[in-house]
């Protein structure tokens, strides 16, 4: 059975969430699951954006210090966990977007702010400041010139939503990969134990080219990294994921941390968990949902968590 689905591997490239989507189904019959799953996440796209003037995200950032706004309750579910991890303060905060666009690290006009203008705001991305009607399904952010970008958490939550659909439509083995963000469904067709081979991108290397692998059965692969984003100013060099604890760039010797998790809006979160401590977690890896995790320094001195 294995190799007969291999034979029928299908996969359809997109282009949506700011990044390039793979999709790969195996099973003939499933084919038509490409499109309709393309379709899907289109439409998430449509309500989750912030890089277009209308998506229900946008208007919720619109009304800032103004009014609540309703959402449909899917996003609602999302934002609320957003809300929800950006509250526990380890370096995840869904409401860090007027601080990246003061540095604008990786676009046109990136600087190194002033003390004062960082200090201002950081006051806009307090968590504490968004209110969330559960009854209603609202969400007021009370100061204007807040801003929700769900960027750092929604591709996990798509992918997790694609993953259901495959459920309900049969789908015996397949991949997710919303730009390097993996999902893997099933067994693998191409191994008896069915189990995956999962590369880990080499930080210092092109997209694709791997420094370590790991073995896994259906799980979900997430990476956060600094290596493909940064400024140099003065000879020093500041990256772009910022510590919305301090609103500067993030010191660290890690270059990127892989973490495999049952689901992938877990593994955003706990990958960024991971980062931003800078070193493991005694205990981790017992917690529900985490699998285990590599760790990559910037001499890329590698370090497994529980694999």
């Amino acid at each position: 059975m294995a190799s007969e689905l291999m034979a029928q591997k299908h996969s359809l490239v997109h282009h949506a969430l700011g990044t390039k989507i793979v999709l790969t189904v195996y099973g003939d019959q499933y084919y038509p699951v490409l499109d309709q799953s393309m379709k899907l996440i289109d439409g998430y796209e449509d309500r989750l954006t912030v890089n277009r003037p209308v998506s229900e995200v946008m208007a919720v950032n619109q009304a800032a210090g103004k009014m609540p706004k309703l959402v449909s309750p899917t996003t609602y579910e999302l934002i609320k966990l957003a809300v929800h991890y950006s509250r526990e303060n380890f370096g995840f905060n869904a409401l860090i977007g007027p601080l990246v666009k003061l540095w604008k690290i990786g676009f046109a006009g990136a600087n190194v702010p002033s003390p004062a203008a960082i200090k201002e705001r950081l006051a806009l991305t307090d968590p504490y400041k968004v209110l969330l009607d559960d009854e209603n399904q609202t969400v007021f952010l009370e100061e204007a010139g807040m801003e929700l970008d769900l960027g750092g958490i929604a591709k996990g939550y798509i992918a997790d939503r694609i993953r259901d659909f495959w459920a309900a439509q049969g789908v015996p083995a397949g991949i997710i990969n919303l730009g390097g963000n993996l999902l893997f469904v099933g067994q693998s067709p191409r191994r008896s134990d069915g189990q995956w081979i999962i590369g880990v991108q080499d930080p210092q290397l092109k997209r694709g080219q791997d420094l370590e692998t790991v073995r896994q059965p259906a799980c979900s692969a997430v990476t956060s990294g600094i290596y493909e984003r940064f400024l140099v100013k003065d000879g020093k060099r500041y990256h772009h994921l910022l510590d919305p604890r301090t609103g500067y760039p993030l010191e660290t010797d890690l270059s990127s941390v892989t973490v495999f998790t049952d689901k992938s809006v877990l593994g955003e979160v706990e990958a960024k968990r991971l980062f931003f401590n800078g070193a493991p977690i005694a205990g981790w890896a017992d917690q529900p949902g985490n699998r285990g995790a590599v760790f990559i320094h910037n001499d890329e001195q590698i370090e497994n968590v529980n694999l």
